[in-house]
């Protein structure tokens, strides 16, 4: 029987992976965690990484029936609403995205553009739903700790989309002190993960490879039991929290943060064009 198959797709410049899932005997499939190719310094946006994905899915005769996000990312901006224009597909992300745009309502003073909370996005999924990409069943685990709203994607026969919650063993884990963030609950989400069989695969969203090897986008639990730098057996949630937190005091908040947040909270979509159809995004002073 064919399995289901897993194309990876790598940003160099965000150290970012996206995914197209899909089944040779079925043309539906997902994009896991696109991204929008973007440029700080000219404030200029291309579509270079999303196109990639464009045409293999037009190369492979697939139909996209879902877009998913693990959460809102601070690294990269979503390509999601480029892709959803080009490709078609629903764009979805966890409930808890709405927890996540109350805090940056605030930050970014949105209160008049990004109600009601939600909306933005196709679908919002709560722990352990479940949905088809085609004749593939895929799971809906609530993986909260990096942000409130982190999911991960679990595959039939293909493994699990983990989004920010690990990276490979030898890189640790995910940081834990953006609004709303909790090594705790980092620490309990990843238990739940590592539960889930040796053999399980671990789609990484991710790599920060050491020099000695070049980026990689999957492991198994296994692996990261036995491995993982920061998170491996036998490892307390107590010291796991003291070495989140105190080493979460040592790095700078990502290059695109601002940006990334601005327009991933509204799915991808840029803020609204002012009068002269210009979109601007804000640089708070002092809130981060």
């Amino acid at each position: 029987m064919t399995s289901p198959q897993v194309q990876p797709f790598f940003d160099t410049q965000t150290a970012t992976y996206s995914y197209v899932v899909y089944h040779p005997h079925d043309p539906a499939c997902a994009v896991i965690d696109s991204v929008l190719d973007y440029d700080p310094k000219s404030g200029r946006v291309t579509t270079e990484s999303a196109d990639q994905i464009i045409a293999f899915v037009r190369e492979k005769q697939l139909q996209v029936t879902w877009l998913l996000e693990t959460h809102a990312h601070a690294d990269h901006l979503s390509a999601a609403c480029y892709l959803r224009d080009q490709i078609g597909g629903k764009i979805a992300i966890g409930e808890h995205i709405a927890q996540v745009q109350h805090v940056f309502t605030e930050v970014f003073n949105l209160e008049d553009e990004l109600k009601p909370y939600g909306s933005q996005f196709d679908r919002l999924f709560s722990d352990a739903d479940t949905f088809q990409i085609g004749r593939m069943t895929a799971t809906a685990i609530h993986v909260p700790g990096h942000t409130p709203a982190d999911l991960a994607y679990h595959i039939q026969d293909l493994g699990v989309f983990i989004g920010d919650t690990l990276f490979m063993p030898d890189v640790g884990t995910a940081r834990c002190d953006f609004p709303g963030g909790d090594a705790g609950q980092l620490y309990q989400s990843i238990q739940k993960l590592l539960g889930m069989g040796d053999a399980t695969r671990l789609y990484m969203c991710h790599d920060y490879p050491p020099d000695h090897r070049a980026p990689e986008h999957c492991c198994t639990v296994a692996q990261q039991r036995s491995g993982n730098i920061h998170v491996h057996d036998g490892i307390t949630q107590s010291a796991f929290t003291d070495m989140r937190t105190a080493r979460d005091k040592t790095l700078g908040m990502p290059t695109l943060i601002l940006p990334a947040i601005q327009v991933n909270i509204r799915a991808g979509e840029y803020p609204p064009p002012e009068n002269n159809g210009v979109h601007y995004l804000k640089i708070p002073l002092n809130q981060l």
